[in-house]
């Protein structure tokens, strides 16, 4: 018998999230470590929340929708709220009944602040790789270390003279200084005009600063992003974003191998890089603080500040072959959680997102590593 299209609306609903979810989905084994790391942050959680007032919405169920919108390339926490309110893994992962109400997307944005205060990205991170199942895939002597760009979120015609003419070039047709009458940015011609840091500053995101990756390349307005990655497994253990300088790469290595180096007592470790920390002030730094600099070796018209006392040695050769690994995670991290183009404005909050999209990468990865 033919069946009918005709649906009547049920009173009551017996459906049970948790056995909509296959057995083998990843998001499982991802759940039960992000549960793991949160439980452990409660007392962080605590302290960041009045005793008083209106229960508000619970930071873990914003962290966990955090996720969901990097793991499935969300490009906005509105699009994400709309998932949240008919997806039945998103509700499940969050933490939310089918029956509860799906919160606004402003709701984001008004509580960032407290969770970027509270530094809750970095802790989230540590958390994760504290966790007695995933800090046996970790190495603790064999590291590597690297830097990229994350563009800024300011357009180049908001690179303005610090001081005189804040226009940056001549008065709009209307008289004032840069709106036209319809209310778009007065035409500035660019042609011929020096611009540098410092001569000029993003009037939108005075953080970001005026960067060319190399001779060949144009300028934009961008961070930089810092990555310490273990070499066994290729998991990210320590972060950092800074402002860009033709040495913010190597001083935020020394910080992020200040860590491992302290966490590894009098053991040496080993730090892999490329050719742009084959410097002589990086190199004695690393050996300073009881690494070992398995640095590529530049050799282009200078002389290496690596010698044969590191190279001999067969280490040296692997270290220079796993550490290109780092630039999956920097692949991931652009392509995936949306971070070659921030949508945040000032070094805080770029901060916060790129070691947030940093943790999701690790627990992108461990569902597979826990398998093997």
């Amino acid at each position: 018998m033919r069946g009918s299209t005709e649906k009547s609306g049920t009173l009551f609903s017996y459906v049970d999230l948790e056995s909509r979810i296959p057995e083998k989905h990843p998001l499982r084994t991802i759940r039960t470590i992000v549960n793991e790391a949160l439980t452990a942050l409660d007392g962080d959680f605590g302290e960041l929340y009045s005793e008083i007032g209106r229960p508000s919405i619970p930071p873990e169920h914003l962290l966990r929708a955090m996720l969901l919108q990097i793991f499935y390339a969300l490009r906005s926490e509105r699009l994400l709220v709309e998932r949240l309110d008919f997806d039945l893994s998103f509700r499940w992962f969050v933490g939310l009944g089918i029956d509860d109400r799906v919160w606004d997307a402003s709701t984001f944005s008004k509580n960032r602040d407290r969770l970027l205060d509270g530094d809750i990205a970095m802790r989230f991170l540590a958390a994760i790789l504290d966790r007695p199942k995933v800090k046996r895939l970790v190495s603790t002597e064999h590291f590597s270390v690297d830097g990229t760009l994350i563009e800024a979120w300011a357009s180049m015609k908001s690179f303005r003279r610090r001081s005189g003419d804040s226009s940056g070039g001549p008065p709009a047709d209307d008289g004032s200084s840069g709106k036209q009458p319809d209310g778009r940015n007065g035409e500035v011609d660019f042609h011929g005009e020096k611009r540098s840091n410092a001569t000029h500053a993003s009037t939108t995101d005075p953080d970001a600063m005026l960067y060319r990756k190399s001779p060949g390349a144009s300028a934009m307005l961008c961070y930089m992003g810092h990555v310490l990655m273990e070499n066994r497994n290729g998991l990210v253990v320590d972060v950092e974003a800074t402002r860009v300088s033709g040495h913010a790469e190597r001083m935020a290595a020394v910080e992020m191998v200040k860590g491992i180096s302290s966490a590894s007592g009098t053991r040496r470790v080993t730090v892999g890089a490329d050719r742009g920390f084959d410097a002589r002030d990086f190199v004695e730094d690393m050996r300073e603080l009881g690494a070992t600099p398995h640095v590529a070796q530049n050799t282009s018209g200078r002389r290496s500040a690596i010698d044969g006392r590191t190279t001999r040695h067969p280490g040296y050769a692997l270290s220079i072959r796993v550490r290109k690994r780092i630039e999956e995670v920097f692949g991931w991290v652009k392509a995936a959680a949306g971070q070659r183009k921030t949508k945040f404005r000032g070094l805080p909050k770029v901060r916060f997102a790129f070691t947030f999209a940093v943790a999701a990468y690790n627990l992108v990865r461990l569902p597979k590593l826990l398998t093997e």
